[in-house]
């Protein structure tokens, strides 16, 4: 089994944005992190996957959309993190 692609859009200096970056690195989960501090192409991307999202960060696991910090840590503290990360 592999770990589904990750991707966190991130703006410079966001505590929140940290918290998540912090939870996944203490799993040992490798991300693609885009900052979207300047907008651009990337920010558009983020609107395109997730159009409702105004703020930062917005998490991605495979296909879907978790949302943000304080959801990526419901997850983990539901116990369903790990199942997601794990998932092909």
């Amino acid at each position: 089994m592999h770990q589904p692609k990750v991707v966190i859009y991130t703006k410079f200096g966001c505590g929140f944005c940290y918290r998540a970056k912090r939870l996944l690195d203490d799993k040992g989960v490798s991300y693609t992190e885009h900052d979207i501090t300047m907008g651009g192409p990337k920010r558009d991307e983020m609107m395109a996957k997730a159009p409702m999202a105004r703020t930062v960060p917005q998490i991605f696991i495979g296909d879907t959309h978790v949302g943000g910090s304080d959801d990526l840590a419901a997850l983990e503290r539901a116990g369903k993190l790990d199942a997601m990360l794990a998932s092909a």
